[in-house]
């Protein structure tokens, strides 16, 4: 997801996609030590989506 993307979205919506995207990590990682995960390379992209998600949150309530 583009950071362009995230800040047409309100703080609930970013909110949510953040506890989301977190959840994601979680079953991830969980694959991952488990040998059961086809492509290790969603790990870090998931990382920096919930990277980008802070920021844009950061940004919109120094903003208020």
């Amino acid at each position: 997801m583009k950071a362009a993307e995230l800040t047409k979205l309100t703080v609930e919506e970013l909110n949510k996609e953040l506890k989301d995207l977190k959840d994601e990590l979680f079953r991830l990682r969980f694959q991952h030590s488990i040998n059961q995960l086809d492509n290790p390379n969603k790990i870090p992209e998931t990382k920096r989506n919930i990277a980008r998600v802070m920021t844009v949150l950061q940004q919109k309530k120094s903003e208020t």
